[in-house]
């Protein structure tokens, strides 16, 4: 199994965050070593899509499955990450767990940008769905066109003050 970063066990409605290189994975713990979280649906065309790859939910839907917590995480790095609690209020471990159990077999819509498993886990703690990761990249490509607007800007200033000065 992969290595926790803390020495923390998790407890019933924790949020498992697993470190898989480009991104993380998010699940919520359960209890009895389980979490539940959203992995590609039976039959997705996609060589190996365990739950453990880091394309574990390649298509526009996705399947709600309780796995133990190992085979979830694999050979990733995985903590408890219940940062949000400073923002949001957790609901009862006691709601978070049932409501996730519920959901176990479920197939839902899948959107990396709106509905991806940050969001199906968040919204199972804090009955609001948020991504960090998605708010992170579009602050990211907002700053990018920001310094592509300011440099396409420079460029054509410099382009014009050189063309005022030949003549």
């Amino acid at each position: 199994m992969g290595q926790s970063q803390s020495d923390e066990t998790p407890e019933p409605g924790d949020l498992i965050e697993i470190f898989r290189g480009g991104y993380q994975h998010w699940a919520v713990y359960v209890g009895g070593g389980y979490v539940v979280h959203v992995t590609s649906p039976p039959g997705a065309d996609v060589r190996r899509a365990a739950s453990n790859t880091l394309r574990s939910v390649p298509t526009e839907k996705a399947m709600v499955r309780r796995e133990k917590l190992n085979e979830a995480v694999g050979n990733n790095k995985w903590r408890i990450n219940n940062t949000l609690d400073k923002k949001y209020k957790p609901r009862l471990p006691r709601i978070i767990v049932e409501e996730a159990l519920r959901q176990v077999g479920k197939m839902m819509e899948y959107s990396v940008t709106s509905k991806n498993c940050e969001h199906f886990a968040t919204k199972l703690r804090y009955g609001k769905p948020v991504s960090r990761q998605v708010h992170e990249v579009e602050q990211a490509a907002t700053a990018t066109g920001i310094i592509a607007v300011v440099v396409g800007a420079i460029a054509a200033t410099a382009a014009i003050v050189e063309r005022l000065i030949r003549n």
